[in-house]
Protein backbone atom coordinates (compact mmCIF):
# COMPACT_ATOMS: atom_id res chain seq x y z
CA UNK A 1 0.00 0.00 0.00
CA UNK A 2 1.51 3.45 -1.26
CA UNK A 3 -0.43 5.22 1.82
CA UNK A 4 1.79 3.19 4.28
CA UNK A 5 5.13 3.83 2.80
CA UNK A 6 3.93 7.56 2.76
CA UNK A 7 3.49 7.23 6.20
CA UNK A 8 7.33 6.40 7.06
CA UNK A 9 8.23 9.17 4.42
CA UNK A 10 6.15 11.33 6.57
CA UNK A 11 7.63 10.31 9.88
CA UNK A 12 11.16 10.89 8.54
CA UNK A 13 10.36 14.60 7.29
CA UNK A 14 9.17 15.11 10.79
CA UNK A 15 11.74 13.53 12.54
CA UNK A 16 14.57 15.21 10.83
CA UNK A 17 13.14 18.31 8.56
CA UNK A 18 14.79 19.53 5.46
CA UNK A 19 15.04 23.16 7.11
CA UNK A 20 17.86 21.88 9.55
CA UNK A 21 19.16 19.20 7.31
CA UNK A 22 19.96 22.24 4.72
CA UNK A 23 21.24 24.48 7.85
CA UNK A 24 22.73 21.74 9.82
CA UNK A 25 21.43 22.87 12.91
CA UNK A 26 17.61 23.00 14.63
CA UNK A 27 17.14 19.03 14.80
CA UNK A 28 14.25 18.40 16.70
CA UNK A 29 15.84 14.87 18.22
CA UNK A 30 19.29 13.64 19.54
CA UNK A 31 19.28 11.76 16.79
CA UNK A 32 19.98 15.08 14.89
CA UNK A 33 20.82 13.96 11.48
CA UNK A 34 20.56 10.13 11.67
CA UNK A 35 17.37 9.39 10.72
CA UNK A 36 17.42 6.88 8.14
CA UNK A 37 15.30 4.86 5.79
CA UNK A 38 14.94 1.44 5.87
CA UNK A 39 18.75 0.84 6.85
CA UNK A 40 20.85 0.98 9.85
CA UNK A 41 23.29 3.54 10.21
CA UNK A 42 27.18 3.25 8.06
CA UNK A 43 30.07 3.13 10.29
CA UNK A 44 31.25 6.60 8.68
CA UNK A 45 28.32 7.80 10.39
CA UNK A 46 29.45 6.91 13.83
CA UNK A 47 30.69 9.73 15.83
CA UNK A 48 33.93 8.03 17.21
CA UNK A 49 34.78 11.15 19.34
CA UNK A 50 31.98 10.22 21.47
CA UNK A 51 30.89 7.10 23.62
CA UNK A 52 27.88 6.48 21.10
CA UNK A 53 25.16 7.67 18.19
CA UNK A 54 22.01 8.19 18.82
CA UNK A 55 19.96 6.93 15.78
CA UNK A 56 16.60 6.36 14.41
CA UNK A 57 15.83 4.01 11.83
CA UNK A 58 12.40 3.85 10.33
CA UNK A 59 10.83 0.38 8.13
CA UNK A 60 7.71 -0.25 7.05
CA UNK A 61 6.71 -3.36 8.45
CA UNK A 62 2.92 -4.56 6.90
CA UNK A 63 0.06 -2.87 5.91
CA UNK A 64 -3.54 -3.58 5.08
CA UNK A 65 -6.92 -2.99 4.15
CA UNK A 66 -10.33 -4.46 4.66
CA UNK A 67 -14.01 -3.85 3.79
CA UNK A 68 -15.79 -1.79 7.03
CA UNK A 69 -18.81 -3.91 7.00
CA UNK A 70 -19.94 -7.41 4.85
CA UNK A 71 -22.59 -4.77 3.14
CA UNK A 72 -19.93 -2.32 2.36
CA UNK A 73 -19.23 -0.68 -1.01
CA UNK A 74 -16.02 -2.09 -2.77
CA UNK A 75 -14.16 1.76 -1.96
CA UNK A 76 -15.50 1.71 1.91
CA UNK A 77 -12.11 0.69 3.26
CA UNK A 78 -10.30 0.83 6.47
CA UNK A 79 -6.55 0.58 6.02
CA UNK A 80 -4.03 -0.14 8.34
CA UNK A 81 -0.07 0.15 8.89
CA UNK A 82 2.18 -1.13 11.37
CA UNK A 83 5.78 0.71 11.45
CA UNK A 84 8.44 -0.30 13.28
CA UNK A 85 10.91 3.19 14.49
CA UNK A 86 14.60 1.46 15.74
CA UNK A 87 15.95 3.91 18.29
CA UNK A 88 19.51 2.67 19.31
CA UNK A 89 22.93 3.92 20.20
CA UNK A 90 25.21 3.38 17.79
CA UNK A 91 29.35 2.10 18.39
CA UNK A 92 31.58 1.07 16.37
CA UNK A 93 33.12 -2.78 16.86
CA UNK A 94 35.82 -4.42 16.21
CA UNK A 95 36.54 -7.84 15.64
CA UNK A 96 40.18 -8.87 14.91
CA UNK A 97 40.87 -6.39 12.63
CA UNK A 98 37.37 -5.54 11.28
CA UNK A 99 35.48 -2.47 11.75
CA UNK A 100 31.98 -2.93 12.01
CA UNK A 101 28.69 -0.53 13.21
CA UNK A 102 27.04 -2.03 15.89
CA UNK A 103 24.46 -1.00 19.35
CA UNK A 104 25.92 -0.61 22.76
CA UNK A 105 26.17 -3.30 24.24
CA UNK A 106 26.23 -2.31 28.03
CA UNK A 107 24.49 -1.71 31.18
CA UNK A 108 24.49 2.02 31.47
CA UNK A 109 21.90 3.96 33.39
CA UNK A 110 22.68 7.41 31.89
CA UNK A 111 22.73 5.78 28.41
CA UNK A 112 19.23 4.22 29.01
CA UNK A 113 17.78 7.55 29.74
CA UNK A 114 18.85 9.46 26.79
CA UNK A 115 17.40 6.18 25.08
CA UNK A 116 13.89 6.69 26.52
CA UNK A 117 14.43 10.40 26.19
CA UNK A 118 14.70 10.00 22.38
CA UNK A 119 12.03 7.71 22.09
CA UNK A 120 9.67 10.47 24.02
CA UNK A 121 10.91 12.73 21.51
CA UNK A 122 9.66 10.50 18.58
CA UNK A 123 6.40 9.92 20.42
CA UNK A 124 5.70 13.97 21.10
CA UNK A 125 6.30 14.79 17.30
CA UNK A 126 4.49 12.51 15.59
CA UNK A 127 1.29 12.29 17.72
CA UNK A 128 1.63 16.10 19.53
CA UNK A 129 3.75 18.89 17.59
CA UNK A 130 2.04 20.95 14.70
CA UNK A 131 5.30 19.56 12.67
CA UNK A 132 3.49 16.19 13.16
CA UNK A 133 0.43 16.82 10.99
CA UNK A 134 2.17 15.84 7.94
CA UNK A 135 2.23 12.53 9.66
CA UNK A 136 -1.36 12.55 10.59
CA UNK A 137 -2.16 13.76 7.17
CA UNK A 138 -1.75 10.02 6.38
CA UNK A 139 -2.38 8.35 9.99
CA UNK A 140 -6.07 8.67 11.12
CA UNK A 141 -4.69 7.58 14.92
CA UNK A 142 -2.66 5.69 16.26
CA UNK A 143 -4.25 2.42 17.47
CA UNK A 144 -1.19 1.10 20.07
CA UNK A 145 2.10 1.70 20.16
CA UNK A 146 4.59 -0.98 21.63
CA UNK A 147 8.21 0.00 22.62
CA UNK A 148 10.05 -3.30 22.59
CA UNK A 149 13.81 -3.71 24.61
CA UNK A 150 16.76 -6.11 23.42
CA UNK A 151 18.85 -8.25 26.06
CA UNK A 152 20.86 -11.37 25.65
CA UNK A 153 19.68 -12.76 28.71
CA UNK A 154 21.99 -15.95 28.81
CA UNK A 155 25.44 -13.59 28.59
CA UNK A 156 23.42 -10.57 30.85
CA UNK A 157 24.08 -8.38 27.74
CA UNK A 158 21.44 -5.44 27.50
CA UNK A 159 21.66 -3.73 24.25
CA UNK A 160 21.17 0.01 23.74
CA UNK A 161 18.24 -0.09 21.51
CA UNK A 162 14.24 0.04 21.69
CA UNK A 163 12.25 -0.88 18.56
CA UNK A 164 9.13 1.72 18.58
CA UNK A 165 6.08 -0.36 16.88
CA UNK A 166 3.43 1.91 15.84
CA UNK A 167 -0.14 0.35 14.49
CA UNK A 168 -1.79 2.76 12.60
CA UNK A 169 -5.18 3.38 11.21
CA UNK A 170 -4.35 4.96 7.73
CA UNK A 171 -6.47 6.28 5.01
CA UNK A 172 -6.79 3.84 2.29
CA UNK A 173 -5.20 4.89 -1.29
CA UNK A 174 -8.14 6.89 -3.35
CA UNK A 175 -6.81 6.67 -7.07
CA UNK A 176 -7.56 9.30 -9.47
CA UNK A 177 -8.34 7.29 -12.31
CA UNK A 178 -8.63 9.88 -14.94
CA UNK A 179 -5.75 12.41 -14.01
CA UNK A 180 -3.26 10.02 -12.91
CA UNK A 181 -0.56 10.82 -10.62
CA UNK A 182 -0.65 10.19 -6.91
CA UNK A 183 -3.63 8.78 -4.80
CA UNK A 184 -4.83 10.93 -2.09
CA UNK A 185 -4.12 11.28 0.87
CA UNK A 186 -0.44 10.94 -0.14
CA UNK A 187 -1.19 13.81 -2.73
CA UNK A 188 -1.62 16.18 -0.14
CA UNK A 189 1.28 14.78 1.58
CA UNK A 190 3.28 15.22 -1.53
CA UNK A 191 1.94 19.23 -1.81
CA UNK A 192 2.59 20.06 1.80
CA UNK A 193 6.17 18.48 2.16
CA UNK A 194 8.50 21.37 1.28
CA UNK A 195 10.14 21.33 -1.95
CA UNK A 196 14.08 20.09 -1.21
CA UNK A 197 12.63 17.37 1.20
CA UNK A 198 13.78 13.97 0.69
CA UNK A 199 10.32 12.31 1.52
CA UNK A 200 8.78 15.00 -1.80
CA UNK A 201 11.32 13.46 -3.79
CA UNK A 202 10.45 9.87 -3.43
CA UNK A 203 6.70 10.81 -3.82
CA UNK A 204 7.48 12.56 -6.90
CA UNK A 205 9.27 9.63 -8.36
CA UNK A 206 6.09 6.99 -7.43
CA UNK A 207 4.08 9.97 -9.28
CA UNK A 208 5.11 8.57 -12.42
CA UNK A 209 4.68 5.06 -11.87
CA UNK A 210 0.17 6.37 -11.85
CA UNK A 211 -0.42 7.37 -15.52
CA UNK A 212 -4.09 8.50 -16.30
CA UNK A 213 -6.27 6.33 -17.67
CA UNK A 214 -8.94 7.01 -20.49
CA UNK A 215 -12.85 5.92 -19.17
CA UNK A 216 -15.33 4.98 -21.29
CA UNK A 217 -18.21 7.19 -22.33
CA UNK A 218 -20.86 7.31 -20.35
CA UNK A 219 -24.30 6.25 -21.47
CA UNK A 220 -27.87 6.79 -20.40
CA UNK A 221 -29.82 4.29 -18.95
CA UNK A 222 -30.46 1.87 -16.31
CA UNK A 223 -29.24 -1.22 -14.35
CA UNK A 224 -31.46 -3.19 -16.90
CA UNK A 225 -30.14 -1.58 -20.06
CA UNK A 226 -30.03 1.44 -22.13
CA UNK A 227 -32.87 3.84 -22.51
CA UNK A 228 -34.93 2.86 -25.41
Amino acid sequence: MLAAEALRLAAIEVLRPTAAVESGTGFPTIAGVNVLDSREIAIEDIDTTKPYTPVLSLFTKESGAVLRGPMAAADDTEADAVIDIVAELAVVDRVDDNEFSAVMAATDPEARLVLAALCSQVRYLLEFSQSGILWRMISARTIRLEEQTFAVADLGIRLQRVTMRYHCQIRDDDFDMEGGGLPQPIRRLYEALPAQSYAKAKLAALATYFVAEEMPPFEGGDAYGPEN
